[in-house]
């Protein structure tokens, strides 16, 4: 079997007044050794597909398969715990902590991206371009068997971009699944399957040839 994760049936509703719903029955098989983009407007759901992908947001019906596992979201621990073995995240904005080092922030991995010359620099110090390959180098720590990046070249210009993008679809093998989300379709039509958000659900478009 291929499959990786299992959506089966994911719906998210957001409560602020009148119900809102971002993410309607979705049911959709992410394969081993692929990479998927997500594309759409603001507001079409695509972070939050990410965040219940990465565990941190919850579905309010439905449910999740990884690797044939089903994911309690009740328990909180558990699933801590998968996060830290099993899954990197990539955001578009760093999140680096300003009063640590690049080194102490990835403590390893980045001389693999051309970075070893700003191991001692903090992020103020680095450029834009510099800050999300750490930010990628720290994601792979637990070489990660799922990688979700969240409009991971949002902040930069489109040489760094195309810079970071190369890095990410280099991070490609058979024992994992990337899944990315932008608005920039070229990058988007780079993927093995691209996906589009409409209306909470999600319409599938064969990028390339895997």
């Amino acid at each position: 079997m291929n499959n990786f994760i299992n959506l089966i049936n994911i719906s998210k509703k957001y409560y602020n007044n009148k119900s809102i719903k971002v993410l309607n029955n979705l049911n959709f098989t992410f394969e081993h050794g692929k990479i998927y983009s997500i594309i759409g407007p603001s507001g079409s759901g695509k972070s939050t597909l990410l965040n219940i992908l990465s565990l941190i947001d919850s579905p309010t019906s439905g449910y999740i398969k990884i690797l044939n596992t089903k994911i309690n979201f009740t328990n909180k621990i558990n699933n801590d715990q998968i996060r830290s073995e099993k899954i990197g995240i990539i955001y578009q904005d760093k999140n680096l902590l300003n009063d640590f080092t690049a080194l102490e922030n990835v403590r390893r991995i980045i001389k693999n991206l051309g970075l070893s010359s700003r191991i001692n620099h903090y992020p103020s110090e680095l450029s834009g371009g510099e800050c999300q390959r750490i930010a990628i180098s720290r994601a792979l720590i637990n070489e990660p068997q799922i990688i979700l990046a969240d409009e991971p070249t949002g902040n930069l210009d489109i040489e760094n971009a195309k810079e970071v993008f190369k890095l990410l679809f280099d991070l490609k093998n058979k024992n994992r699944v990337i899944i990315f989300a932008t608005h920039n379709r070229y990058f988007a039509n780079m993927a093995d399957c691209k996906i589009q958000m409409i209306g909470g659900k999600m319409k599938i478009t064969n990028a390339k040839i895997g």
